[in-house]
């Protein structure tokens, strides 16, 4: 996709609804676009979504091997509301044994180059394996989850991840319309976010907030703001 076919799409879909959007991509892209599902609440609803307009869309999550037990529990739940299965990536086992063996097993918090390796290893690289022959990947990024979401938008090319096009269909979606859309469909969601969880990721890398922090606050606790990102999403 041309950096004039993104513009043009933008301009296209600037007052569709989130399933006005998905629905046209799926069908244009059939076999060409993935949703990567963290299991968050945004992207909850993404999958509740997906699974109306398109069920047959390829699905996946990335097992860091160090996720929450509510996360796994999720997975099992998300499969059994939409009966399917989706496509659980996991890091190279080699690689991340070369890198504990030479950094630690919690790197991670020594540094941020250390934890930004260990994001890679788990996370970046099982997602280009993932997304190999792709061209879309559908993400539940809103602008408001974070000060380093602020320049996102509806269709972008990620230069990061070897130029795939992001869709981002609930990006102007406010936190609580997310909340909303959940309860009103009944959709399963992560019992941490009900204990102060906003954002759930690897469990050494992730704590509850207190009221009044930004909803990122529990991601990587002990790096400044401007770092908050794993890299699936760096700009």
């Amino acid at each position: 996709m041309t950096e004039i076919q993104i513009k043009e799409y933008c301009n296209k879909f600037r007052n569709a609804s989130a399933e006005e959007v998905l629905g046209f991509f799926l069908h244009e892209y059939k076999g060409k676009i993935a949703f990567a599902t963290s299991l968050g609440a945004e992207d909850q609803v993404l999958t509740h979504m997906i699974s109306s307009l398109e069920p047959e869309t390829k699905i996946f999550t990335l097992d860091t091997g160090r996720l929450f037990p509510e996360t796994y529990e999720l997975i099992d739940k998300t499969n059994s509301r939409y009966k399917f299965k989706m496509d659980v990536c996991f890091p190279n086992n080699r690689e991340v044994e070369e890198m504990v063996k030479e950094k630690g097993i919690n790197l991670f918090y020594k540094s941020v180059e250390d934890r930004k390796l260990c994001c890679h290893i788990r996370k970046i690289n099982p997602l280009h394996r993932a997304t190999n022959g792709i061209e879309i990947w559908v993400t539940g990024l809103r602008r408001d989850q974070s000060v380093t979401r602020q320049d996102e938008t509806l269709i972008e090319k990620d230069e990061n991840n070897h130029g795939m096009v992001k869709l981002n269909p609930l990006i102007d979606w406010s936190e609580g319309r997310v909340w909303d859309f959940i309860k009103k469909n009944n959709i399963p969601y992560n019992k941490l976010h009900d204990r102060g969880f906003p954002s759930i990721g690897c469990q050494p890398c992730t704590r509850a907030i207190e009221p009044g922090e930004d909803v990122r606050a529990g991601r990587w606790w002990w790096e400044l703001p401007e770092n908050k990102e794993c890299g699936l999403h760096q700009r």
